[in-house]
C-alpha cells in the first residue's frame, strides 16, 4: 500500500485462535449466525498476527511486532523477522517501533530472552499503557520481563502527537488505557488508519453494539470503534485492524443502510 509517498506493508508473524464468544452481541444467543464464514468449523475465530512496516522519509517504522516465539493451541508466531527480511529490512535498520497497545500479541518481538530485538530503534507507546502494563503494582510479571528492557530506549507520549512525516498517533482508550490508532496522511490528502485492536474483527465495523472480552473498558472501546467507523464511512480513508485477514486494508461502506467493511 502507498499513501502518498509513504510505503506501508504487512509483516505477518503467525496465527491466533479464540472462542467465537470472545466477540459477541449482548442479549443475542448466536450473533455469528448473521456472519457466515467468519467462524471456523471448530467454533473458533482464526486471525492473523503481526504488524506493519512503514517507510516515510528516512524513517523505517514498525507498528506492533507480533506475538513472538509463542507456540500453543491458541497462538503461534515466529515468522516476523523473516517476513521483515523479505522486504529487505533487518532488525538493525528499524528506527522506530510503535505499539498500538501492550498486549502480548503485539509486543512479541520487542525483546527476545531479555535482549532488545531492534537495537537502533526508539520504542514508542502511550504513557497510559506503559503505566498500566509495566509500572503498576499489579502489572503481570510476564509483561514486565518482556518490556522492562525497553526502558532506556522508550519515548512514551501522553497526547496526540506527530511521530514522523505523515505519521500521527491518536489516543483511543477503551481496549486498553493507552490504546492508540496511527494515522498515515499522504501529500495527496489520502489517509490510512492503523486501528490496532480498537477493532478485532471486520464484523465490529458492521455491528455497532458488539463487545470484546479483551477490552479493559467495553463502553469506551465501543465508543471509539463507532466513532472511527462513522468517521471514515463512505469516504476515501482506508482502515486496517491488527488481526484482519492478511492484514489487508479496506474501506467502510454503507450497504442497505448498514456499515460494512470491504477489503481492497
Amino acid at each position: 500500500m502507498k499513501i502518498g509517498s509513504i510505503d506501508v506493508q504487512p509483516v505477518l508473524d503467525g496465527v491466533g485462535h479464540e472462542s467465537k464468544d470472545a466477540l459477541t452481541r449482548p442479549g443475542v444467543d448466536d450473533p455469528w449466525a448473521c456472519h457466515p464464514g467468519q467462524v471456523g468449523a471448530d467454533g473458533r475465530l482464526h486471525f492473523d498476527l503481526g504488524g506493519f512496516l512503514i517507510r516515510t522519509g528516512d524513517r523505517v517504522v514498525l507498528v506492533d511486532v507480533g506475538v513472538g516465539g509463542i507456540s500453543n493451541d491458541s497462538y503461534t508466531g515466529g515468522d516476523f523477522l523473516d517476513s521483515l527480511r523479505a522486504y529487505g529490512v533487518g532488525p538493525e535498520d528499524v528506527t522506530d517501533v510503535l505499539f498500538t497497545h501492550l498486549h502480548f500479541d503485539h509486543v512479541g518481538w520487542a525483546t527476545r530472552r531479555g535482549e532488545i530485538v531492534f537495537p537502533n530503534a526508539t520504542y514508542r507507546v502511550h504513557a497510559a499503557d506503559w503505566a498500566h502494563f509495566v509500572e503498576a503494582d499489579a502489572a503481570a510479571a510476564g509483561a514486565v520481563r518482556k518490556l522492562g528492557p525497553l526502558r532506556d530506549r522508550l519515548a512514551p507520549f501522553d497526547s496526540d502527537v506527530t511521530i514522523a512525516p505523515g505519521l500521527d498517533a491518536r489516543h483511543t482508550p477503551g481496549h486498553t488505557p493507552g490504546s492508540t490508532v496511527y494515522v498515515l496522511s499522504g501529500d495527496d490528502g489520502q489517509r490510512a488508519l492503523l486501528l490496532g485492536d480498537v477493532v478485532h474483527s471486520v464484523v465490529e465495523l458492521a455491528e455497532p453494539d458488539w463487545q470484546a472480552v479483551f477490552d479493559v473498558d467495553p463502553v469506551a472501546a465501543s465508543a471509539a470503534r463507532n466513532t472511527i467507523a462513522d468517521e471514515v464511512r463512505d469516504g476515501p480513508d482506508l482502515v486496517v485492524g491488527a488481526h484482519f485477514p492478511g492484514l489487508r486494508f479496506g474501506r467502510v461502506v454503507t450497504v442497505d443502510g448498514d456499515r460494512r467493511f470491504r477489503a481492497l
